[in-house]
């Protein structure tokens, strides 16, 4: 799988500038994946090209960042560390085979993000100031299913998958405190699995993040690969 590119398409950013086979993306400031340099390729010119990114973000008041995933320029992320940029977030891929297990709670799943969903969602990785709205546009720039269980009519656990061929990309998994340690976000993957006629599926998660990478390894995934950001 071009992990790259997969990740890239089911958070599209909406605003996209090809530069000698990278993409400089913005959307509003919402999740370094969509405010990122996608480095695939060789620029003729790479000092250029750093250049060219620095400007694009410095015009949009941000940080400029880049995606070093499995396809990135070769030698561009010993330049960066060359240049000051320090390593952000590193982040592992995990994939494996579909398996349809029983959904052990009931879970809602919509084709689109309902207020509840995206309130949820946002408390607990909503760690970029007012950005609910871009983190909306976000979500619905491709085809995706939402999946909530919730109680007394609020989302207490959420997910997002993103059928991509026959993939499926699994995003924004996330639990409020207090409804933690119940199982709950292994019922929203599974039913967003279940919803899927493919035969895989994917996600990425932070390298520190222990406990999800436990719950996602027990259903079948494995690590495949890594990235990690170079922010100036």
């Amino acid at each position: 799988m071009d992990f790259d590119l997969l990740v890239h398409e089911a958070w599209p950013a909406y605003e996209q500038r090809p530069h000698d086979g990278w993409v400089l993306r913005h959307a509003g400031g919402v999740t370094k994946r969509a405010n990122s340099v996608l480095p695939l390729g060789s620029p003729a010119d790479l000092a250029g090209a750093i250049a060219e990114a620095e400007t694009f973000y410095a015009g949009r008041g941000l940080p400029c960042v880049f995606s070093i995933g499995p396809g990135a320029t070769p030698g561009l992320d010993g330049e960066l560390a060359a240049r000051g940029y320090h390593v952000v977030d590193p982040t592992v891929i995990m994939a494996g085979p579909v398996v349809r297990e029983p959904v052990l709670d009931e879970v809602r799943v919509e084709e689109r993000p309902w207020r509840g969903w995206l309130e949820t969602w946002w408390a607990v990785d909503g760690r970029y100031g007012s950005g609910l709205a871009e983190a909306e546009r976000i979500c619905t720039g491709v085809p995706a299913w939402y999946a909530a269980v919730e109680e007394d009519g609020v989302p207490v656990a959420v997910g997002r998958g993103v059928p991509q061929g026959d993939t499926l990309g699994v995003y924004c998994m996330a639990t409020l405190p207090g409804a933690r340690r119940r199982g709950l976000a292994r019922s929203v993957l599974r039913a967003l699995v279940r919803h899927f006629d493919g035969t895989s599926a994917y996600l990425v998660v932070t390298s520190r993040n222990q406990g999800a990478r436990a719950l996602y390894g027990s259903e079948g995934l494995a690590v495949k690969g890594e990235y990690h950001y170079r922010a100036r």
